[in-house]
């Protein structure tokens, strides 16, 4: 299977890389996990967070696989549980699926993306900052998998 995280931004905080890398490292081989960086548009006196999203979606559009499944994260999204990922990750695994998950910029992902996506997740109410985002994903990916692989790291 192969995972791609596509999150729009770049250079991260030195804390973010190493929890992301940390974590990233003890996925399996077997999940093929790649992050994908967008470079953000440049946000100005003249152009909307309309305008920007737009343009962050153009670039997002163009490293997504027309088979793969998307999912966009957004506040308004479906809370997902570990357990529930756990088994969706099963599946993908066992479908050998092709995943891309979303994270937008500063503005969030344009409404063409949401309405697109095959799944729109929420990973909490509160508005969290995006590079947080990313190790919150990779982390509860790596949960997911220990979950299914009945490792002790998960506990219930």
């Amino acid at each position: 299977m192969r995972l791609n995280l596509i999150a729009v931004g770049k250079r991260m905080p030195i804390w973010v890389d190493t929890a992301f890398i940390e974590y990233s490292k003890r996925l399996p081989k077997n999940i093929n996990f790649n992050l994908t960086e967008i470079t953000p548009a440049n946000r100005n006196k003249n152009r909307n967070s309309d305008e920007s999203k737009k343009i962050e979606e153009k670039k997002i559009n163009a490293v997504i696989s027309s088979d793969d499944l998307v999912i966009a994260l957004d506040v308004k999204g479906k809370l997902i549980s570990s357990l529930s990922l756990s088994k969706k990750l099963n599946t993908w695994i066992d479908n050998q699926q092709q995943i891309s998950i979303l994270i937008g910029g500063a503005d969030g992902l344009s409404s063409s993306i949401k309405k697109t996506a095959d799944e729109i997740w929420s990973l909490s109410e509160m508005t969290l900052p995006h590079g947080l985002v990313r190790i919150i994903i990779i982390e509860q990916l790596y949960r997911a998998w220990s979950i299914i692989s009945n490792h002790p790291y998960h506990r219930e």
